[in-house]
């Protein structure tokens, strides 16, 4: 039997591990037995509408403009969670927004025009999800962390703008901050893949019956993928706030 077809069965039993981190939530009283079971079905039921849905794109006699249609609106609904979870910045949407088409263009034109991989239903839409998804939290935080150091650190940096300073000078080891904030995460992700864990495509590639070392090569190509987005994106993201933070004079802008 191929491992991956493991059936309803298989997935009924898997959510036996479910069953078990209630009883630990019970057991230890952390109230999370209501978030654990939801989380569990809301993965289960959007997973399983993506799966119908990726019938549209994986076929190789469709069209691919339904599969960039798809990677538009992933981008969309990146912007607006960042929109979501940093409300309090300005113009972080269309920043976003930006972030992630760049991101998505460098990454998969990088992919796609050296010919690591064939453009396809099968992998336009798998890989901008992942150069999406994996930016997303990245993004959030860089833009949280920048507009907290421009209305935290005012006086400071009001202080270089006074001795001569230059806006970009002023700001920038904030900036370097938040950039290093964001993207030592996925650095040290990257460093310990293989010896601390085991990525999950790679695992879901042997799973399915490929072959090891192929498996290998994949997930290699996959975690650059993620490394570069990220460093993409907080980059754009980064370098578009803190212009938005400073006037045409060179002046800090007020966010009371």
């Amino acid at each position: 039997m191929n491992n991956a077809d493991i059936g309803l069965a298989g997935v009924a039993a898997s959510s036996i591990l479910i069953v078990v981190a209630v009883a630990l939530s019970l057991w230890r009283r952390l109230g999370l037995e209501r978030s654990l079971v939801w989380a569990a079905l809301r993965a289960l039921v959007q997973l399983v509408l993506v799966g119908f849905a990726l019938h549209l794109v994986v076929d190789d006699d469709d069209p691919l403009i339904w599969s960039w249609i798809w990677v538009a609106a992933m981008v969309g609904f990146a912007a607006y969670t960042t929109g979501r979870r940093a409300g309090e910045v300005p113009s972080v949407v269309p920043l976003a927004l930006l972030s992630f088409l760049v991101a998505a263009a460098v990454s998969l034109g990088v992919l796609f025009g050296f010919g690591v991989y064939e453009p396809s239903g099968r992998t336009i839409v798998p890989l901008a999800g992942m150069v999406i998804g994996n930016s997303l939290a990245a993004t959030v935080l860089v833009s949280r962390r920048i507009f907290a150091a421009a209305v935290e650190s005012r006086g400071l940096i009001e202080g270089r703008l006074a001795l001569g300073l230059t806006a970009t000078e002023a700001f920038h080891p904030h900036l370097r901050a938040a950039l290093r904030d964001a993207l030592v995460p996925q650095i040290e992700t990257t460093k310990a893949v293989g010896i601390v864990f085991l990525p999950g495509a790679m695992v879901g590639l042997i799973l399915a019956g490929t072959d090891p070392g192929d498996a290998v090569l994949v997930q290699v190509s996959v975690m650059y993928l993620v490394l570069g987005s990220v460093a993409t994106t907080t980059a754009v993201m980064s370098l578009g706030l803190s212009r938005q933070l400073f006037t045409p004079a060179q002046q800090l802008r007020r966010f009371d």
